[in-house]
């Protein structure tokens, strides 16, 4: 029982630790890629034709590319990691992984 009691404690005492749902999660994602200038002029203002999570790179960021009529963009996001004892969504820092060529 006293196992049991300082189990619950040492889990209350716990940081709290939140997480969005994948639906959530991946809307972020986009909302990055697409506020981006960079991605912006890597595409030369074309329109959009599809946005699509393929995969994870090799550094664990992942990897969606963007598609244009005339170029598939391929951008990687890594996480902003949140202030010591800080809890709430993630945001992304984006680099261009593969430009349009």
């Amino acid at each position: 029982m006293r196992m049991i009691v300082a189990g619950l404690v040492m889990l209350a005492a716990s940081p709290a630790t939140a997480a969005l749902s994948g639906f959530y999660d991946s809307a972020e994602k986009i909302a990055t890629i697409l506020g981006s200038e960079a991605v912006a002029d890597a595409l030369r203002q074309a329109p959009v034709g599809a946005i699509t999570n393929t995969g994870t790179t090799k550094d664990g960021a992942d990897e969606w590319t963007v598609r244009t009529q005339d170029c598939d963009l391929v951008v990687a996001l890594t996480a902003q990691p949140l202030p010591e004892g800080m809890v709430g969504k993630a945001t992304y820092d984006l680099r261009i992984a593969t430009p349009c060529e």
